[in-house]
């Protein structure tokens, strides 16, 4: 990625806040600053000039600022910074920021504003940023006192990267970064959180699961955070349990193994409680019950079924329904030793029940994936002249990408069939939206590149998504970043149609009327080639699917940014 300026080292002048607050980032180890530049912060966009170490990543919309920012810190775990400027930047990005906090992305966002002294007058563009930001993050505040700005900086990246991790605010105000911070520069204390439940409980709980004939996990991205894949597996196996995901954006366990059962879904409670209506013995980790727009108010566990839940963040813990047992621990720590637990209280029938259970469900798995490929090779039989489906689009890429690529999904809609082709296998390949907020696609897969520039970064979206952070096109083009990025093209909210449609079911409605014809956007054609060209990306516009390994092949050969207009077959106006 190329600077944006020429810089060179300054002298130690005046200690002003300006300089001080950068030289704490770069005491943090720092290296990226995620913005769109505004007056009210000018002292400190002059000031990013003269460090060389940090690299001002220029956004031109605060909605995709922050999701660059969020695909970087996912992509290294670590907090990404962000610079927004005053009200009217922060409240751009709200959005986004909300995204952040539902998937515990740990952030730093900062904001500009005039002045303390200007409070008392209502200024121009003054308005509480405090009040703006903390629904959406984890913690916010403001700075106004010189020597209390490092403090406020460190408690925000501590608070920040402390599990359950999340974005963090903090309001600069210009006048006090004017002045002369005695503050010294120190690096941010982080604590280790790793802690497990004692032996008794993890004894306690390990005996109340052993029994199970029907167990389910329920895991999240807790699990992702406290790199928890491998123990995850191991406990599914030994107890022979299937695991679903709730509120997970990235990998929990590899979703070619045969005890993964998916992501519960985001919209209708219903459809998550049924997938534990019928299990006798359920462990939540990682996580909370239920994560849905549409939640189920009642109890969705059985009358007697037991249930464990293991979290670091206690607030998660029972947060919406009683449990048999919770207990505050790292995920990893507390699912080794409750593996070791369980295979001590299991007898040699619930064993052999176990395995079993996963021999079933192996079979049943492959069977049904086969199935599933075999209709998609299928469907994509007339190549040359049938309408071009995601499944090929998925298969072609397979075919072609190397195996330490990175996928950003939000693809939504046509996310199973690319995971179908490209299934998540390895923690840190692979990341996803969790739903809630549209457009993190195209700058979450700039920002994992950012993260990760000697790696293939490719990021799907759709052409609704798409067009809420297509800016972030500019800035790939701009920095030189090359990711690369594939549109999934129908013309329309094809999301908005299928949860229309399970409304009208739920609620006895006509099912085969018109959708509303403001699901549709095809009155112009967003045109996502030239849209492209218009950010400095060159694009390619794939209708059939002999096109693809050809147009495919470009884009990943291409050395910079480039986009793919995948022309999906459009499934009209009626169900």
């Amino acid at each position: 990625m190329t600077a944006t300026t020429d810089r060179t080292d300054a002298p130690e002048l005046l200690a002003t806040g300006h300089r001080r607050l950068l030289e704490q980032l770069r005491a943090d180890g720092v290296r990226f600053l995620f913005g769109n530049p505004g007056s009210s912060e000018e002292g400190l966009l002059d000031e990013i000039a003269r460090f060389p170490d940090i690299d001002y990543v220029l956004g031109l919309q605060e909605a995709a600022v922050v999701s660059t920012a969020d695909g970087y810190a996912q992509a290294t775990g670590r907090p990404g910074v962000v610079l927004l400027h005053s009200g009217v930047g922060l409240g751009n990005a709200v959005g986004s920021l909300y995204h952040a906090l539902h998937r515990q992305t740990p952030m730093l966002v900062m904001a500009g504003e005039a002045g303390v002294a200007y409070d008392a007058l209502e200024a121009h563009m003054s308005v509480n940023l405090v009040d703006i930001a903390k629904p959406v993050t984890k913690y916010a505040t403001r700075v106004t006192h010189p020597d209390s700005l490092l403090r406020l900086v460190r408690r925000c990246l501590k608070v920040a990267a402390t599990p359950p991790r999340g974005p963090v605010f903090l309001a600069l105000p210009q006048d006090v970064l004017d002045q002369i911070s005695g503050e010294p520069v120190v690096p941010t204390s982080v604590p280790d959180t790793r802690v497990v439940p004692e032996p008794g409980a993890i004894q306690a709980a390990a005996r109340l699961l052993a029994g199970a004939h029907t167990p389910v996990i329920l895991a999240g991205d807790g699990i992702a955070a406290s790199g928890a894949v491998a123990e995850l597996t191991r406990f599914a196996e030994i107890w022979g349990a299937v695991v679903h995901g709730a509120m997970a954006s990235e990998l929990l366990m590899p979703w070619t193994h045969p005890l993964w059962g998916g992501l519960t879904g985001h919209m209708f409670g219903d459809g998550s409680a049924s997938l534990v209506a019928q299990a006798d013995a359920v462990l939540i980790c990682g996580t909370y019950v239920f994560p849905d727009v549409f939640p189920d108010l009642e109890n969705p566990f059985r009358p007697g079924a037991t249930v464990v839940h293991v979290d670091l963040d206690p607030y998660a813990i029972a947060k919406n329904h009683p449990v048999t047992s919770g207990m505050l621990g790292d995920p990893r720590l507390t699912l080794h030793a409750l593996t070791g637990a369980l295979e001590e209280a299991m007898t040699d029938p619930q064993r052999h029940a176990a395995a079993e259970r996963v021999h079933r469900r192996t079979v049943q798995r492959t069977a049904e994936l086969d199935r599933a490929l075999t209709d998609d090779l299928g469907a994509g039989r007339n190549a040359d002249s049938a309408p071009l489906r995601m499944s090929a689009v998925a298969a072609a890429l397979a075919a072609l990408l190397p195996d330490n690529a990175i996928v950003f999904d939000e693809a939504l809609t046509n996310s199973p069939a690319l995971t179908r082709w490209l299934p998540p296998t390895r923690p840190g390949h692979f990341f996803q939206t969790p739903g809630g907020t549209l457009g993190v696609g195209i700058p979450g897969a700039i920002g994992a590149k950012i993260a990760h520039p000697e790696r293939t970064v490719v990021g799907f979206t759709g052409d609704g998504g798409g067009m809420y952070t297509c800016q972030a096109l500019w800035t790939a083009a701009h920095h030189r970043i090359g990711a690369k990025f594939v549109v999934c093209h129908n013309g329309g909210y094809q999301l908005l149609k299928d949860n229309l449609e399970q409304y009208r079911q739920d609620h006895d409605d006509d099912p085969g009327a018109a959708f509303p014809p403001f699901f549709d956007v095809r009155e112009p054609r967003v045109d996502y080639v030239n849209l492209a060209a218009g950010m400095g990306v060159p694009a390619a516009r794939a209708r059939h699917a002999a096109e693809l390994p050809t147009i495919l092949r470009t884009m990943l050969d291409h050395d910079g940014p480039y986009l793919v207009e995948a022309v999906l077959d459009d499934p009209g106006d009626t169900p």
